[in-house]
């Protein structure tokens, strides 16, 4: 009989009660997009993007850039930012939270104690009147106690569930940090360049537009033109000098985030070596199926992990619902003099515990049944997160696309404009045009290397943004 006492107990702690976490199927569409999009972009500058496909994301996905400047930034940024120390530390603390947890709930409590005391005695207060009371006198205790309660339910093992589950979730959070800084990085590092160059093309621009308006200004003194081309002269000139402090904000800006990205005080920022020319555009970027970013995006992970922490949080609250057993003991020694508390051991106890709930006033199901909604909102959200996943995909790989038919609509603009001031410059030359018009052919084409510029950041920006919305980082690396 006690043998079989023994081995249903032994059972019993083998079963948890709860849902076993499963993990949510992954999508099974095989396209990103409603309708197919094209294997690789159009041709423009020389350089079409395909798009392979891919097992697993690529890590350190910045450095197919090909930028030693650009890698610098992004290192620099993965050891010192603030952000990524914060998610370390919280990592850390769920870590020994769990850690913490653990060791009271799979192991017994053991606690030693050592005390002594002044008694007196009260005869009387015993019934014994007529009796002198003795006097004072000192009593020792050195004791030890063990305490266990036992997991028959699993709520214990449950609850251990949940605790690794936000362990898992923080380290995930951390991961999408690193590909979140790492992205910022890359996209606030093109966005400086082509701010610089901008500013570079405007100054150059509005050179030009100066010299036009000498021009102008001298033909009117001379009575060739009329009041009205030199105001029209002037309000472009005045136009063009009015767009650069606007940029120079921006270009501010964005040498105080990457500062700020990178951990150190905006008065550091000095990033001068990074630009657009630098950059090599990726012509091959590996794209990984929808059910494949659904395993390596470290945000839909993360969301997993909550899920999983609700899952086993019903499992906590059902396993209260049942009788809770747990065990005591002691042993120590009691004298009156403190030489003799370690000559033998004198009192000793044991006792087990059995408390079954019987009327809490719907307290435990109602618990139960938040547990369980709780999940059912912890499975919507990671739902939700998979779908923005999608989105962001889609969303680049589109833009990649158009980037690509504007930016050789903006080559072919360019081309067409430098062809434009090889033609004046001869002409000039020969005295079949005037200086004015070779100015203007030259400002003309100045104004398409701006667009051009603008155009060739967009593609680089949207680039580093499908690189970092597949889920690739320096961590895929190592799992």
């Amino acid at each position: 009989m006690k043998h079989l006492v023994f081995f249903t107990v032994v059972a019993l702690c083998g079963c948890a009660v709860g849902p076993d976490f499963q993990s949510p199927a992954v999508p099974g569409t095989q396209n990103y997009t409603h309708e197919a999009l094209p294997a690789s972009t159009e041709t423009a500058s020389g350089t079409a993007q395909t798009f392979a496909a891919a097992d697993r994301a690529i890590p350190m996905w910045w450095k197919q850039f090909k930028s030693d400047a650009l890698d610098r930034l992004v290192d620099q940024a993965l050891q010192q930012s603030p952000t990524l120390a914060q998610a370390r530390a919280k990592l850390i603390e769920a870590r020994e939270n769990y850690n913490a947890q653990a060791g009271t709930t799979l192991y017994p409590s053991v606690d030693a104690k050592v005390s002594g005391s002044r008694q007196q005695v009260d005869l009387a207060a015993f019934g014994i009147p007529h009796v002198a009371n003795p006097g004072p006198f000192s009593l020792f205790n050195a004791s030890v106690s063990v305490s266990y309660t036992f997991d028959i339910f699993g709520g214990n093992r449950r609850a251990l569930e949940a605790m690794m589950a936000q362990v898992d979730y923080k380290r995930f959070e951390l991961e999408a940090a690193r590909l979140s800084i790492a992205g910022n990085v890359v996209a606030t590092a093109i966005k400086r360049a082509s701010l610089q160059e901008q500013i570079a093309l405007t100054r150059r621009l509005a050179d030009e537009e100066a010299q036009q308006l000498a021009i102008v200004e001298a033909r009117f003194d001379a009575g060739g033109v009329s009041r009205l081309d030199v105001h029209t002269q002037r309000t472009l000139l005045a136009q063009t000098r009015a767009s650069l402090p606007p940029l120079a904000t921006q270009l501010a800006a964005a040498d105080h985030q990457l500062a700020i990205l990178l951990g150190v005080p905006p008065s550091e920022a000095s990033f001068n070596a990074l630009t657009l020319e630098s950059l090599h555009l990726p012509d091959s970027v590996p794209l990984t199926l929808p059910s494949t970013l659904a395993r390596e995006r470290p945000d839909i992970r993360a969301s997993e992990a909550l899920l999983h922490q609700a899952s086993a949080n019903i499992g906590v609250a059902t396993a209260n619902l049942y009788p809770q057993f747990s065990l005591s003991a002691g042993i120590g020694s009691e004298r009156t003099n403190i030489q003799d508390v370690v000559g033998g051991l004198n009192i000793w106890n044991i006792g087990l515990n059995l408390t079954q709930p019987l009327f809490h006033g719907g307290e435990l199901r109602a618990k139960k049944r938040s547990a369980q909604a709780a999940y059912d909102a912890a499975l919507g959200g990671y739902q939700q997160t998979v779908l923005q996943a999608l989105q962001q995909v889609a969303d680049t790989l589109t833009a990649l696309q158009n980037d690509a038919r504007e930016l050789q609509a903006r080559e072919d603009a360019a081309r067409e404009a430098q062809a434009s001031v090889d033609i004046a410059h001869a002409q000039y030359a020969a005295g079949g045009v005037s200086q004015f018009s070779l100015l203007d052919s030259q400002r003309q084409a100045l104004q398409t290397s701006l667009d051009r510029t603008r155009a060739q950041a967009d593609r680089f920006t949207d680039t580093a943004a499908l690189f970092q919305s597949l889920g690739g980082g320096w961590e895929t690396a190592q799992r």
